[in-house]
Parts: structure tokens; sequence; C-alpha cells
């Protein structure tokens, strides 16, 4: 059986302990983006670079400790604080994978819901839901600290 590209979904959800307005803004920020973007141990973010409008790109290059891994993309939808919407490509992703971030206010602070669309295969997805789940981990420690 052949699992179609675009039946491969992903949603992870977490509380942040922030503002929406300041968590939307972090996905927005190069020096943000580079303390969490961090989906295993002992990777970090070296370079990122950010064009933050509608149509605008990014760029992160995540290095581990044998690899580098360049994640690129374009805003799709900015609606801040709201939702954000962004092409991802990277060596792992197929044809028109996206992500879309929506924050809503909870209890002193901000519920994010990451959708990641269209995966190569089940295994590609579960890995990300793995890293993403670790970047919301990163992203809330920061807030807290």
């Amino acid at each position: 059986m052949t699992i179609d590209a675009q039946e491969l979904t992903l949603t992870v959800e977490r509380r942040i302990n922030a503002a929406p307005e300041a968590v939307f803004d972090a996905w927005l920020s190069p020096e943000m983006l580079a303390r969490f973007m961090l989906p295993g141990a002992g990777m970090k973010t070296p370079d990122v670079t950010t064009d933050p409008r509608e149509g605008g790109s990014y760029s992160i290059l995540m290095k581990g400790a044998e690899n580098e891994i360049l994640h690129t993309g374009t805003y799709l939808e900015i609606a801040r604080p709201s939702r954000l919407v962004f092409t991802w490509h990277s060596p792992f992703s197929v044809e028109g994978s996206t992500v879309a971030l929506d924050f809503r206010p909870r209890e002193g602070g901000t519920q994010v819901t990451l959708t990641h669309t269209r995966f190569e295969n089940a295994d590609l997805r579960d890995q990300h839901q793995g890293g993403w789940t670790r970047i919301l981990d990163v992203l809330d420690e920061i807030f807290a600290a």
C-alpha cells in the first residue's frame, strides 16, 4: 500500500508561558529562532536569516555533531499575533510541504498549534513530530527563564 504524501500531516500542541505577540514574534526573529530551533540534543543553529513579510524567505542552518541541514522557505501568511504559515524545504521534505502555526491566548500564556503537512513517508513524519515537540519545549523553556 502506498501512502500519498498529501495525506501525511502532523500536529503538535504546546502551551507557552508568554503572550501570543511574544511567541509569534519569536518565530520571525533570527536571534530567537537560533535559540529554539533545536530539534535534537546537541544541535546548534549557527546561521538564521529571515525576511518576515508575506512572500519573504527564511533560512535556518541546523548543525549536529556530524551533519548540517539547511531549511529554507517562504512566508505564505503572517497574521500577527494569531497565525503564521510558511513553506518548508529541507533534504527530507517533499514539494509543497508547509508549516502552519496558530497562536491562541490561554491561561496567561499562549496555546500553540503547529501543523506540518506533506511527508515522504510515515517514518519521516514521526521523526519531525519528535523534532517539533522538542523545538516547542525549548521555546517554552526560554520564556520560562
